[in-house]
């Protein structure tokens, strides 16, 4: 089975920085997507980047674009998720998130398996 080990998060102020990593390990596919979502206290869960695994697109949440950037080393099977200009509305709890490639290409999402998470905290 797959498994995502996040790590990274933290408290930091407004306006700060925080890069996130997540370890990918026991791909069963071919070709994949991976990426983050992330759920607030009292909120649904939010998508917020994938990237394919051949670093060709990135896609972003709307309220993310611009402060946010997600790349993947393939050969260390480590995404990353630079997060600039951090506003209170980030915080919430950050997840890995990964899908066969053909999930991203049809539905356009790629979240089917999570790991447990990791918290970021603006203030």
């Amino acid at each position: 089975d797959v498994q995502l080990v996040e790590s990274g998060g933290g408290s930091v102020q407004e306006g700060e920085s925080r890069r996130l990593s997540c370890a990918v390990s026991g791909y069963a596919w071919d070709r994949y997507c991976v990426g983050w979502v992330r759920q607030a206290p009292g909120k649904e869960v939010e998508w917020v980047s994938s990237i394919d695994d051949t670093s060709t697109r990135t896609y972003y949440a709307d309220s993310v674009k611009g402060r946010f950037t997600i790349s993947l080393d393939s050969a260390k099977n480590t995404v990353y998720l630079q997060m600039n200009s951090l506003k209170s509305e980030d915080t919430a709890l950050y997840y890995c998130a990964t899908d066969p490639i053909g999930v991203l290409v049809v539905a356009g999402t790629c979240f089917g398996h999570w790991g447990q998470g990791t918290q970021v905290t603006v203030s």
